[in-house]
């Protein structure tokens, strides 16, 4: 009970930093993106930090990444012009040779970590930022789909808590179970409804269909991060949030969602 109470503090706190920014302001949301790129991408190259095979300078990882993530950022902003996207180029090469100086043992181990990290972590954030320059109504599509995610979140946990009996992938989360991801798609769905309904009801049918593509990427994308946090063997990618981990036990299941989201968002649009 004290867990499930501690959890639920430290979600609304979270909750309330993710969501009261997108409805102020955008420059707000931005900033708080970036801030969320740079601990999530910090964290993920931590996760190696006690791996015998992998040796990463996390540091000069996380400035370059730092640096892609801002020129993505000003160029979907138009404050550069669109080329400058170019410069992300030279700066992956830059952080891959660094490894020529390093005299580490598995460079090419290690040249796979930084740039893993860089596309796990950057690209979805940057992509997060581009729904927001690209839709004038962005507050209802990116709350609305951080709703879903956190909803089918919850609900598989407390489902899976009360109800779970098979096992979803043992071997990845043993804590994951059939009748907890039921659980979670079962309500995600309902979320889907009261947000089309009452929230955005131009887009009723968007959100009809948008818990069929969030709830299994949320899924898919939570045992992903089980799959880097056991082959680094660690419990949770941070403990910045009390209850819940690291930035990235938070973000999982959205990073691997936001890309097929987006293409959920340009596809409606053609009907």
């Amino acid at each position: 009970m004290n867990n499930i109470l501690v959890r639920t503090l430290s979600g609304a706190v979270f909750v309330s930093i993710v969501l009261l920014p997108l409805w102020f302001a955008k420059e707000a949301a931005v900033f708080i993106f970036a801030g969320f790129a740079l601990l999530g991408l910090i964290e993920f190259y931590k996760l190696f930090d006690k791996n015998e095979q992998v040796s990463i300078n996390w540091k000069f990882a996380s400035f370059i990444g730092f640096l892609i993530f801002g020129i993505a950022t000003a160029v979907i902003f138009r404050q550069v012009i669109a080329i400058a996207i170019l410069l992300v180029i030279p700066l992956l090469f830059i952080l891959f040779a660094s490894e020529i100086w390093r005299k580490k043992s598995n460079p090419l181990l290690n040249i796979s970590v930084l740039g893993l990290g860089l596309f796990y972590v950057i690209v979805p954030f940057a992509l997060i930022e581009f729904i927001i320059y690209s839709d004038t109504n962005y507050f209802p599509l990116l709350a609305g789909m951080f709703l879903i995610t956190w909803m089918n979140d919850t609900f598989a946990f407390l489902s899976g808590k009360f109800f779970g009996k098979t096992k979803l992938i043992e071997r990845i989360s043993p804590n994951k179970t059939w009748e907890g991801t039921i659980g979670g798609v079962f309500f995600a769905l309902i979320a889907g409804i009261v947000i089309g309904s009452f929230f955005d009801p131009e887009r009723f049918y968007f959100w009809i269909v948008a818990p069929l593509i969030i709830a299994p990427c949320s899924i898919i994308g939570d045992l992903l991060e089980s799959v880097f946090k056991r082959s680094a063997n660690v419990k949770d990618s941070g403990n910045i949030m009390p209850g819940h981990g690291g930035i990235l036990d938070r973000f999982d299941a959205t990073l691997f969602t936001v890309p097929f989201f987006l293409v959920w968002i340009y596809a409606y649009q053609l009907f």
